[in-house]
């Protein structure tokens, strides 16, 4: 008995795997911040104005204009603003956390951003270092045009070689 308390103690020795009677629901780490993301984009929209509009209109004229047995919030609106209020306790939370989703979103492509433009930069100037010394190099290479008047000048000194042996050579 002593050997399996110093076995429990010890760090070295796995400890044996109990099975949950009841299997937890597995959810995706983000699936709340998704849907927090989802609802406040609804939020953001036309439509979820258009249809709210609706709603309270439509709850306004129940409550003014039905018969006063089927009346379920008279005219102070008290349940329409305790509607309205749980809705909006709800909604600033998960908006909240829909922008930080962002923000944290927004951080990442800002830094491969900044990755990016530092290597652009590096590639620039690379690029321009390499153009510099082949315009450098090609300063010391002979240009078509420099070889063509080097070509002419020979030519023309031929030509006039040609003409003196001509004019000395006896007839």
């Amino acid at each position: 008995m002593a050997d399996t308390r110093t076995a429990r103690g010890r760090l070295d020795t796995p400890r044996e795997l109990r099975r949950p009677l009841v299997k937890r629901p597995a959810l995706r780490a983000d699936a709340f911040g998704s849907f927090a993301e989802a609802f406040a984009r609804y939020m953001g929209t036309a439509r979820f104005i258009a249809w709210m509009t609706i709603i309270v209109l439509i709850w306004v004229a129940w409550n003014i204009l039905a018969p006063s047995e089927w009346r379920f919030d008279t005219f102070p609106f008290i349940f329409l603003t305790l509607a309205l209020s749980l809705q909006a306790s709800y909604a600033a939370p998960l908006i909240l956390l829909a922008q930080n989703r962002q923000e944290d979103r927004d951080r990442a492509i800002n830094e491969q951003d900044r990755r990016i433009a530092t290597q652009s930069k590096a590639d620039m100037e690379f690029l321009a270092r390499e153009t510099a010394s082949l315009r450098m190099a090609l300063g010391e290479v002979a240009t078509r045009d420099y070889l063509r008047s080097e070509l002419r000048l020979l030519l023309e000194e031929l030509e006039e070689r040609d003409r003196l042996r001509d004019d000395q050579a006896p007839e």
